[in-house]
């Protein structure tokens, strides 16, 4: 089996101690590559110096998470993000909406993804998006952004069904992590509605490790254990499902040829 971990925060302090020995941990698994989440400024840079020393083997994207929004200044941050796109970011994010743990008031959430978004179209770069109990203001925002040809992924996808047919209509991708092994998901649905080029798979790690390791600090290898998953529901092998996610990162991501990923 093969993959591309289209979502993990390998910059985060849980690897601290061990980050070498993840990322050859995710080799072996299969992962040929993996795309390191920069959600905030610090993170963004932290991202580029361990991507730089991967020898290629890890992307890395940049952006301003909407837990944050309400420190985000468009005068500094619009100029710092650019400035991160054109030096090798391959995504703007993570970004996006969050009326769940509500951090930040929904008018500075939808300032910071809207600037995001604009930073997209400029720069042709995928957007990485966060969404949680705001599928109507997120929908509205990636319908808009979608026609004017900005395209990015839902994240961690877990519903609703109709912001993924939102999100498919406008030429988005479809990333799916650990919780589709949980006992409690219900998605199926959507994992089988989205079409074989705008699938995804993600570990989210540290956070979200799939069944058997569930409460566990997660990490990419365990992505395998995801795409298995997905795949029973889909009704295809897991080297079959494997092999979309890599060809579909490649193409959402504009990945470069150093990353050995098989897009056949």
């Amino acid at each position: 089996m093969r993959f591309i971990d289209s979502h993990v925060h390998l910059a985060d302090p849980a690897f601290d101690a061990d980050r070498s020995d993840v990322i050859a941990r995710a080799r072996d698994a299969g992962a040929t590559a993996l795309v390191c989440i920069g959600e905030s400024l610090e993170r963004a840079h932290s991202s580029r110096a361990i991507a730089a020393e991967s020898g290629g083997y890890i992307a890395w994207t940049a952006g301003v998470h909407p837990h944050d929004a309400a420190a985000f200044d468009p005068a500094r941050d619009v100029p710092a993000l650019a400035d991160l796109l054109a030096t090798g970011a391959v995504a703007v994010g993570e970004c996006g909406l969050d009326s769940h743990y509500d951090h930040a008031p929904s008018h500075l959430q939808r300032r910071a993804f809207a600037a995001q978004l604009e930073l997209a179209r400029e720069h042709a770069k995928a957007v990485v998006v966060h969404t949680r109990e705001a599928a109507d203001d997120t929908g509205a925002m990636i319908r808009e952004a979608g026609s004017a040809g900005v395209r990015g992924v839902l994240h961690c996808f877990t519903g609703p069904i109709q912001l993924a047919v939102t999100a498919l209509e406008a030429g988005w991708y479809i990333s799916f992590s650990g919780i589709a092994t949980f006992k409690k998901w219900d998605g199926d649905d959507i994992v089988r509605l989205v079409p074989n080029d705008r699938i995804l798979v993600e570990s989210d790690a540290p956070y979200l490790a799939p069944v058997p390791n569930r409460s566990k600090r997660n990490e990419p290898a365990w992505v395998a254990r995801t795409v298995e998953r997905l795949a029973t529901v889909r009704g295809v092998t897991p080297e079959a499902l494997g092999k979309l996610a890599v060809a579909n990162a490649i193409r959402l991501f504009n990945l470069p040829p150093a990353v050995t990923g098989d897009a056949d």
